[in-house]
């Protein structure tokens, strides 16, 4: 028996594993290849050039493949990569990439997506990233692997979200978060570190002592941004389990272009 409903659409050209399940109504562009065991949903519209790799399941009335909201685009071949173990709910909308960037939307593998998130043109998800229902991503916004975007928010253009961060509900992101801590409000605030969802992914207390010594610094002594930096880069070097997250955490401080919330 087909695994593609018989209302469905797949355009000459398509590229669909013989094991994808495609419902009622939906409709597979010309330059989209699925690969194996993914599923899609009734009135959903997958188009553009877009990549989508194994076991993927997109819901009902999702838009995967649009041409990006940007005044600036002009019908360039440009993409959408989409990795495997994705779970995309119904009412999504993610774009494809434009030449003004790298020419491509990216999200990574085993990542949770509710309803009616959208993922803007040039963004760029890593893996086991949450985004709740409502999340808004404009567009070249980077999130990170492990970060939670929590529900209704709003994350302004070129931002980036750092790994095992969390932004919560409701929140409006203007500038970068940095990895490990949790950030709220309108304008988003920094809150702490995300001690809990580090001890739920392994973390040790030693790691997590050292990741809170790293956020004083930077939030709570007083310090200017410059001479934050340069104690982060000593803590960097103290010789114990916590080296790793401090340094990472220093390092997106000083590449950030956008500044990081304060």
């Amino acid at each position: 028996m087909s695994k593609i409903h018989p209302t469905a659409i797949i355009e000459p050209g398509a590229q669909l594993d013989e094991s994808v399940e495609v419902g009622a109504y939906a409709i597979v562009g010309a330059h989209v290849a699925i690969g194996a065991r993914t599923t899609i949903g009734s009135h959903s519209v997958i188009e553009g050039h877009t990549t989508i790799g194994e076991d993927n399941r997109i819901g009902h009335y999702a838009s995967v493949g649009g041409r990006p909201q940007d005044m600036k685009y002009k019908d360039e071949p440009t993409r959408l990569e989409i990795g495997n173990r994705n779970t995309i709910r119904e009412f999504t909308t993610i774009h494809t990439g434009t030449v003004q960037d790298q020419g491509v939307t990216v999200i990574g593998d085993d990542c949770w997506i509710m309803a009616y998130v959208h993922v803007g043109h040039d963004c760029r998800l890593g893996s086991n990233v949450i985004m709740s229902s409502n999340a808004q991503l404009a567009g070249h916004v980077f999130v990170d692997d492990f970060a939670i975007v929590g529900g209704m928010s709003g994350v302004h253009q070129f931002v980036r979200i750092g790994a095992h961060s969390m932004l919560g509900g409701a929140s409006a992101l203007v500038q970068d978060v940095p990895p490990f801590v949790i950030a709220a409000g309108n304008k988003a605030e920094p809150h702490g570190i995300n001690v809990e969802g580090l001890r739920r992914r392994g973390f040790s207390a030693e790691a997590i002592s050292a990741l809170r010594a790293a956020y004083r610094v930077v939030y709570k002594s007083g310090l200017s941004l410059e001479e934050a930096k340069v104690q982060l880069r000593e803590l960097g070097v103290a010789g114990g389990d916590g080296d790793a997250p401090v340094t990472a955490f220093s390092d997106f401080i000083a590449a950030s272009q956008r500044g990081i919330i304060r």
